[in-house]
């Protein structure tokens, strides 16, 4: 109509307003055909299957010689013989459209477990973490469990206990004698995933003292990272016997550990100060005499550090479980 209309004398953009496109559009059109190529229009996709090509691969899959086979192996067999229908991809898809994509082996479905949230504590008893770990006996194949609470802000032992056996009337007992002595409220508790962790009792504990609770993920130390560099500092420690006659020599051994964990060993993480002096506040007093100290060598010798800023002593202002990496 617009050619008949320019061929009668008439202008394009004129016959363009009439029509109602612009004269950009009848040039595209010219220039490249009159197929729609806006976005959402339908398109004819050249590698799309045909209903019979879907049709054939169905019937292929689930035909005598390949119906126990995975889409990787028939592809295989297939090549072998000569045959290709699909790719391995687009076999899955097409199976996975009729609902032919299923779980038949005899081992369990693997299952997503979701990473535990992030705990940030800025303050002592704002989050703690805890696990059991083995202490051998003197009879080979025999241990004593001790169980160890750790708050991850100042780095100290919060609580402790041993015994014969792994119980959750154990776990309760010590966490209801823990929290009463640190008069800790709102604190988050993070867990291995044991049933010692997991107890209803324990839990019941938690429900009713309106605390947080999280835990690994199976076979994933990594989620409670903290106490697991705790055991190791505890096993690696020079005086740590390699097995235990009795349970009182193994309590009185981690009485004896726990208080020079707690009072008497300079922690890297808390720039060399002990748990039980960032845990009282006398860490700040500490720091602040190192730093003026500091301050009064540089003046006296600045030759030694030239350009190099003086080292600021002070502890980490908060401490995070789990963090979350996205942000």
């Amino acid at each position: 109509m617009i050619e008949e209309a320019h061929s009668n004398g008439a202008r394009y953009s004129k016959a363009c307003q009439l029509i109602g496109i612009s004269l950009r559009t009848l040039e595209r059109w010219k220039g490249i055909g009159l197929k729609d190529r806006r976005k959402g229009a339908q398109k004819r996709v050249v590698r799309k299957l045909d209903h019979e090509q879907r049709k054939e691969i169905l019937m292929t899959c689930n035909s005598v010689p390949y119906r126990d086979n995975n889409p990787y192996e028939i592809v295989s067999e297939l090549l072998t013989e000569g045959r290709y229908l699909a790719s391995v991809s687009t076999m899955y898809r097409v199976l996975r459209e009729a609902d032919q994509v299923h779980h038949r082996s005899t081992t369990n479905v693997k299952r997503h477990h979701s990473k535990p949230p992030e705990r940030v504590a800025r303050g002592s008893n704002e989050v703690w973490c805890w696990d059991i770990t083995w202490m051998p006996r003197s009879v080979k194949g025999l241990f004593y469990y001790a169980y160890v609470i750790h708050d991850i802000y100042d780095r100290s032992i919060v609580g402790w206990a041993i015994h014969e056996t792994e119980s959750v009337d154990y776990s309760k007992a010590l966490f209801a004698e823990t929290l009463l002595k640190h008069q800790a409220e709102g604190t988050a508790i993070h867990a291995d995933n044991g049933h010692p962790m997991r107890g209803l009792t324990l839990m019941a504990l938690f429900q009713l003292l309106s605390i947080k609770v999280s835990h690994n993920r199976p076979r994933t130390s990594n989620d409670n990272p903290y106490i697991e560099s705790w055991f190791k500092t505890m096993k690696y420690q020079g005086s740590y016997p390699h097995s235990f006659a009795t349970i009182e020599d193994a309590k009185t051994w981690m009485a004896a550990f726990v208080d020079w964990y707690n009072h008497e060993h300079l922690h890297s993480a808390l720039d060399y100060v002990t748990p039980a002096q960032v845990r009282h506040c006398e860490a700040e007093a500490i720091f602040q005499q190192r730093n003026a100290t500091m301050a009064k060598a540089k003046e006296a010798f600045p030759e030694r550090w030239g350009t190099r800023q003086v080292k600021v002593w002070k502890a980490p202002q908060t401490v995070v479980l789990n963090p979350d990496k996205k942000e």
